[in-house]
């Protein structure tokens, strides 16, 4: 009798141990599942992702292009401008020396209040 109910003892206990065991492999299959469907959905996510990046690099690359062509046309403007920088600056020290070269042999005004009241009328 010993024996038979220490056979019946391992049967359960084994019957409860293949349920458990198969309740284990249905969840791990639900979540293998929902695994599946993240890793798909992740892809996809990528994947327009890596359209989009494509695209915006593509404009970047175009609008690059754009603007060292505007640079380009500019720069001839640019230097002109710079040109005409330089001849106003000898202009100015031209007409510098001229008017220090006509002061030095001249005697200067006198500059107090008075005298600008009477160069003034």
């Amino acid at each position: 009798m010993i024996i038979e109910s220490s056979v019946a003892a391992i049967a359960i206990a084994f019957i409860w141990l293949v349920v458990f065991v198969i309740r284990l492999l249905q969840k791990g299959m639900v979540t293998l599942g929902e695994t599946n469907r993240t890793l798909d959905e992740v892809r996809n996510a990528v994947h327009g992702l890596t359209q989009e990046s494509s695209k915006l690099i593509n404009t970047a690359n175009q609008v690059t292009v754009d603007a060292k062509h505007k640079m380009r046309t500019v720069d001839p403007l640019m230097e002109s401008v710079q040109d005409v920088g330089e001849v106003i600056h000898q202009i100015t020290n031209s007409v510098k020396q001229a008017t220090n070269t006509r002061s030095v042999g001249q005697p200067r005004p006198n500059r107090t209040p008075s005298n600008l009241k009477k160069n003034i009328r």
